[in-house]
């Protein structure tokens, strides 16, 4: 199995060394570089050829979401997850406009920081739930005069969704996660991921995030 080459970026070196210990217990990632703030990653960059890079948002020199852009306007390639302390509505944009494909708070788990980076490094994007909502509310209010009918929408989509997907469509929209898709609506957590899988294919995404944002472009949500 190829490794997921990793770089680190963090001026804090402690967080840097705990970062490393707890994803190199994962057999197929790698950390191939460290940096101290963004500067330090721009230069870094070239040599390491990271799969997946992890950004601190505040950090001397240059902070995080300018590095960002700097990286994917030099690399487009680029692949990069925001992992901060700071969920504040103005970094989380700016960070995303930048081109980070994934916005993460400190406090997930390693276990969950290494799915996401998985999820990066195979050509996706994942934002938390509690960042997810910030976006889903932005994008509603940004686009919120041209919305469409609720009658456009379907005729728009290749398949319609059923009354049962639309309902446990709104509540990914609403951050939920299977569990409490389940008991909520009193399904087996099983039924709920087919009924999410199903729901993936009929508005061609792949992730919970892009489904939210596609439904509300769509007016569904």
């Amino acid at each position: 199995m190829k490794s997921i080459r990793l770089m680190l970026v963090d001026d804090q070196r402690l967080m840097r060394e705990g970062l490393r210990t707890i994803l190199e217990l994962e057999t197929d990632l790698q950390v191939v570089a460290e940096a101290e703030d963004g500067q330090a990653a721009l230069d870094a960059y070239p040599a390491a050829q990271p799969d997946v890079v992890l950004m601190d948002i505040r950090m001397p020199r240059l902070d995080g979401v300018e590095a960002t852009r700097r990286l994917c306007q030099q690399w487009p390639q680029a692949r990069i997850i925001i992992l901060t302390t700071f969920d504040e509505d103005a970094l989380v944009f700016d960070g995303l406009r930048a081109g980070a494909l994934g916005y993460l708070l400190k406090d997930v788990s390693g276990h969950e920081l290494a799915e996401a980076i998985r999820k990066v490094a195979a050509g996706g994007a994942l934002i938390e739930p509690s960042i997810a909502r910030k976006v889903l509310a932005e994008f509603t209010r940004m686009t919120a005069p041209a919305r469409p009918s609720q009658e456009q929408p379907s005729g728009q989509l290749t398949e319609t969704l059923s009354e049962r997907e639309l309902e446990i469509l709104k509540l990914v929209g609403q951050g939920a996660n299977n569990r409490q898709i389940a008991n909520q609506l009193f399904l087996a957590e099983g039924t709920v991921k087919n009924y999410i899988s199903t729901i993936f294919d009929k508005l061609h995404v792949t992730d919970r995030t892009q489904a939210a944002l596609r439904a509300r472009e769509l007016g569904l949500l």
